[in-house]
């Protein structure tokens, strides 16, 4: 397999419509797109981890965590990392997607309300693996673009990695592999070219109360730990883009 490092060198800002926008055909080039699908995913998910605190506040109820505050603060993380302003009207080729993408998240909060302001319970399952899963689903199914968490210590049966991303896996776990370095390959997936891009991720701190030690003990969840200790390989972000 051979690595190609791909730079994304956005200068444009994005049309802001939140709702009723149509995905247009791909356009630009298909691993930029994947890098921007990643960074505006770990966008999400880190707000959400940012007010895990809040979400499982058992005294509260309307917590004031809706999809427009959610969007409001995904929008200004993506722009601090990529330059590119989802608010203010433009026209990069990756528009479209990347709006798709950020309505899928503002819809898995819309419908997770329900549990995110139920009082009497802290932990409510609403975490940041599971909002980054349900928005991919989402995303999918509005574009064709597959955008998955996968990992050799998957807890969800859908996140289990496939005979690509397991051999990817692989090449990040080796030392040799620079830490932190994407993989893109251009290749097919039933008989149709695909662009695979695979980011690695590493445990961080806000990961260990589940994922840490002592290996086997139960988490909040109720599901053995892994022993993770900070810096470890946790898995990766998985996209398939469809190649024009």
């Amino acid at each position: 397999m051979k690595v190609r490092n791909t730079s994304i060198v956005v200068g444009a800002a994005l049309c802001a419509v939140l709702t009723g926008f149509s995905v247009p055909a791909f356009a630009g080039d298909e691993s930029e797109t994947a890098e921007l699908l990643i960074a505006l995913l770990k966008s999400g998910r880190a707000v959400v981890s940012e007010h895990q605190a809040l979400i499982n506040d058992a005294s509260k109820g309307n917590k004031g965590f809706t999809d427009d505050f959610l969007a409001h603060q995904v929008i200004e993380k993506f722009k601090a990392k990529t330059r590119v302003d989802l608010s203010k009207p433009n026209g990069i080729p990756q528009s479209g997607i990347l709006l798709a993408l950020l309505e899928a998240e503002r819809e898995v909060v819309l419908e997770g309300q329900p549990v995110i302001n139920k009082q009497g319970v802290s932990f409510k399952g609403f975490i940041p693996a599971v909002f980054a899963r349900k928005a991919g689903e989402k995303f999918y199914k509005k574009t064709g673009i597959r955008l998955k968490l996968t990992g050799t210590d998957y807890r969800y049966p859908g996140n289990k990695p496939d005979d690509f991303e397991a051999e990817v896996l692989r090449m990040f776990a080796d030392s040799r592999h620079p830490k932190g370095q994407q993989y893109a390959k251009a290749t097919m997936i039933g008989g149709k070219p695909v662009m695979r891009v695979m980011d690695p991720e590493y445990a961080g701190p806000t990961c260990l109360s589940c994922h840490g030690g002592p290996k086997g003990e139960r988490d909040i969840t109720g599901t053995k730990k892994e022993g993770w200790k900070e810096g470890d390989l946790a898995g990766a972000i998985s996209v398939v883009v469809p190649m024009r």
